[in-house]
């Protein structure tokens, strides 16, 4: 199950990640939120271990992972 977070508005975000390749083949992986389970990343079950805060956009109530 993937890990959710409700935001101030009371919608729930489901948290994804995924790789992008960088000019000079580096992957670097990012995550995001999103309303629904989406194809464009991997659920993953809790917050990994280098961001361990959620913030919320306080014009939108999107949460964003921030950096520890």
């Amino acid at each position: 199950m993937a890990y959710t977070h409700v935001n101030s508005k009371g919608e729930t975000y489901y948290l994804h990640e995924y790789d992008a390749k960088l000019k000079g083949g580096r992957v670097y992986r990012n995550y995001f939120f999103a309303k629904a389970i989406s194809p464009k990343g991997r659920p993953i079950d809790a917050l990994p271990e280098d961001r361990s805060q959620v913030v919320e956009n306080p014009k939108t109530g999107l949460p964003v992972l921030k950096r520890s």
